[in-house]
């Protein structure tokens, strides 16, 4: 089965939980795990909120876009914004440090790695912003939704 869905949102917190529950309510419908669909819904808020927060300061009009694939065994999510990126050459995850334990900011990108089974983080290809992808493997309830109906 394969499933994707791709949404443009604005820049403001309350799209945050709008992409968060289409995600939840795609996957259960699929019968993706609860546990997966949590881990990757927990990730997802996470690059949302990264997106809302430092995607596009000066601009704060423009939008992000949310793109999540199912396709076999894995699941893969893309979140861009149109910010002014990481700067030159950085497109390594392992550039994203743990901030300290007391840090109010900052471990989000961290929070995304522990969640996902590998995570991608780099500059938009060719224009400003930046792109957060992550994949996770997906295991599957026995009465999956979409399957029965």
């Amino acid at each position: 089965m394969s499933i994707w869905w791709s949404l443009h949102l604005r820049r403001e917190a309350a799209s945050v939980p709008l992409a968060r529950r289409l995600l939840i309510g795609t996957m259960e419908t699929a019968g993706v795990d609860p546990e997966i669909s949590y881990d990757l819904s927990v990730a997802l808020s996470e690059a949302c909120a990264n997106a809302v927060e430092h995607g596009g300061a000066d601009r704060p009009s423009e939008a992000y876009r949310v793109t999540a694939y199912l396709d076999g065994e894995k699941c893969r999510i893309e979140v861009t914004d149109s910010g002014p990126g990481l700067g030159p050459g950085f497109t390594r995850t392992q550039e994203i440090r743990p901030a300290r334990p007391d840090a109010e900011h900052g471990r989000g990108l961290c929070l995304i790695r522990e969640l996902a089974d590998h995570v991608h983080i780099g500059n938009k290809p060719g224009r400003d912003g930046t792109v957060v992808s992550f994949d996770k493997i997906l295991k599957w309830t026995k009465d999956p939704s979409l399957l029965s109906a």
